[in-house]
């Protein structure tokens, strides 16, 4: 797994555990939704400035956008689409 696989893998990953949309942590990090989108897909190679941001809204530290899944790791599942319950 390359390094931007790895970076869409993490990211993904970090923002469903903690529930939040793709809106949401791209507006805490001061960031377009589109980028995140992008390099969840892996279309967008962030600088380490975008990274820092994104780890700062995530409230981790860099270090965990590199770390390597273990094999056989299913992909993180994106959130369910839609109005949110209240």
């Amino acid at each position: 797994m390359d390094g931007r696989s790895r970076v869409a893998w993490n990211l993904r990953r970090l923002r469903v555990e903690r529930k939040l949309s793709q809106e949401s942590l791209a507006v805490d990090a001061g960031v377009d939704r589109g980028y995140v989108s992008g390099i969840e897909r892996r279309t967008f190679n962030p600088s380490i400035e975008i990274l820092d941001r994104l780890a700062a809204a995530l409230a981790i530290d860099i270090s965990e956008f590199f770390f390597k899944p273990k094999e056989g790791d299913l992909p993180p599942r994106p959130l369910r689409s839609g109005r949110k319950p209240k």
